[in-house]
């Protein structure tokens, strides 16, 4: 049974920083494509970030590049996203997902989805 599960979600000022962890269980997921979404209260959810696990090919959303950084540990099944120089408009439900093919941004693509965690950003 596969399993991703979130953690790392918080409270930060503007310009501050947190770090999102994705532990994935339940499979091999070198295949695999990672992606990270976001859903704010009102609005649908929206793509942020995507890795492939093999490659480390990496794509983002335009309103985070420069800011957030994805990446993975295949020893310890995770899969990160690290967050910069945060802004109010990053306040949002942050959710993992697994998909069986190449990077997509489109969220119905996605096969598995964690429970998500809760990022607030203060101005």
């Amino acid at each position: 049974q596969v399993q991703l599960v979130e953690s790392g979600g918080g409270l930060a000022q503007a310009g501050g920083s947190l770090r999102l962890s994705c532990v994935a269980s339940g499979r091999t997921f070198s295949s695999y494509t990672m992606g990270w979404f976001r859903q704010a209260p009102g609005k649908e959810r929206e793509f942020v970030a995507a890795i492939r696990w093999s490659s480390g090919i990496v794509y983002y959303e335009d309103s985070v590049k420069g800011r957030f950084t994805i990446s993975r540990d295949s020893a310890k099944n995770t899969v990160y996203l690290q967050m910069n120089s945060l802004k109010p408009e990053d306040t949002a439900v942050y959710y993992c997902a697994a998909n069986r093919a190449v990077i997509t941004t489109r969220a119905y693509e996605y096969d598995y989805w964690g429970q998500g965690t809760q990022v607030t950003v203060s101005s």
